[in-house]
């Protein structure tokens, strides 16, 4: 049987891209992120993902993960409480 699990996120730049995935813990929610790099495969002619990155993927890869973090931490904020004045 195929899972059907899926990303709660995904961030793309052209064929750079982050899946966000969220899974339950003891201390709650937890995410982790995957990235990958689309190609179209010549032999089947079919896209298919890779998890490396050439010279020319490293900019777009930092801007995705800039974003990844960001959404994730977003999704943190909710749970933390304000600091309490004294």
């Amino acid at each position: 049987m195929m899972s059907t699990n899926k990303p709660v996120h995904e961030i793309r730049f052209g064929r750079i891209r982050a899946a966000v995935w969220e899974n339950a813990g003891v201390k709650g929610v937890m995410h982790s992120v995957t990235f990958s790099r689309l190609y179209k495969d010549e032999k089947t002619d079919q896209w298919a993902d890779s998890t490396s990155f050439g010279r020319d993927d490293l900019l777009l890869l930092a801007k995705v993960t800039d974003l990844a973090h960001t959404w994730v931490l977003e999704q943190q904020a909710p749970n933390r409480t304000a600091p309490t004045e004294e």
